[in-house]
């Protein structure tokens, strides 16, 4: 679940077998691309979110996890939460869910996870956040557009990779064979980005330009553009700077544009 720091306005809510990487990164795309990017994402300390040396000491702020590069590359910030007591705000929310849910999924016979997030969607996150919503502070709200970013590529599990003297590079027991480009023969022994995507499918790029596209399985799919300009999507922007405007840890936001996972 997704929600507003300063309103407890529910943005995404999904029921899985499993919190992981991947349902958290749809998550957070999903809310990026309805309401903008946002400030800063207060979280728990979970391996998808922060990767911590020793358990229950402070998190290592320079290795990422993938949550933690796909937001630096939209500039958002991370607070890591080292209490239940610090996210009280979510913690309170969450066992108003735990205690309703059940409830009205029990009474709607609805027993599959298809079924209960299909529920969700349609009528229980409305329902709720108009319950349960309350105004912020300040009106105002500090989301900006999310124009101008790969979102496909950004929400990606992304992996390194070099290519093999075949043209190929291997992952999760796939070989996934790269084409020939009008500017370069092979790409054998050069390092290359793997991403795949959220849908299961894989991308591959060298430096700027994407050099193959493939189904799950690793057949190959559509021809891929060789740049983000053939392909009509901005490159993402360089550098990827922390935001300087993050929420003090322990603070209530007073207007929209913190959120808690």
């Amino acid at each position: 679940m997704v929600l507003d720091d300063a309103t407890s306005e529910v943005y995404y809510a999904q029921l899985v077998e499993e919190e992981s990487t991947r349902t958290v990164l749809a998550a957070l795309r999903e809310v990026v691309e309805q309401q903008g990017r946002f400030c800063a994402l207060y979280s728990d300390r979970g391996s998808h979110f922060w990767l911590t040396p020793k358990a229950g000491e402070m998190v290592d702020r320079q290795r990422l996890t993938q949550v933690g590069r796909a937001l630096r590359e939209l500039n958002i910030e991370m607070i890591p939460a080292y209490s239940p007591q610090a996210r009280g705000r979510s913690e309170r929310n969450f066992g108003t869910w735990q205690g309703r849910l059940p409830q009205e999924l029990r009474l709607r016979g609805l027993t599959t996870l298809e079924a209960a997030n299909r529920f969700l969607q349609e009528s229980y996150i409305a329902e709720f956040n108009r319950k349960f919503r309350v105004v912020a502070a300040q009106p105002e709200s500090a989301f900006v557009p999310c124009s101008g970013y790969d979102l496909d590529r950004i929400f990606s599990v992304q992996q390194e990779r070099t290519v093999n003297q075949d043209n190929t590079v291997s992952i999760a027991n796939r070989t996934l064979q790269i084409e020939k480009t009008k500017w370069r023969g092979t790409l054998a022994k050069c390092r290359v980005l793997v991403c795949e995507h959220l849908d299961g499918c894989y991308t591959v790029y060298f430096g700027p330009h994407q050099v193959g596209y493939y189904q799950a399985d690793g057949t190959p799919g559509r021809p891929a553009p060789t740049t983000f300009e053939e392909s009509g999507k901005p490159a993402p922007p360089a550098g990827f700077p922390l935001s300087t405007n993050a929420v003090p840890q322990g603070t209530a936001n007073s207007n929209r544009g913190q959120i808690t996972c």
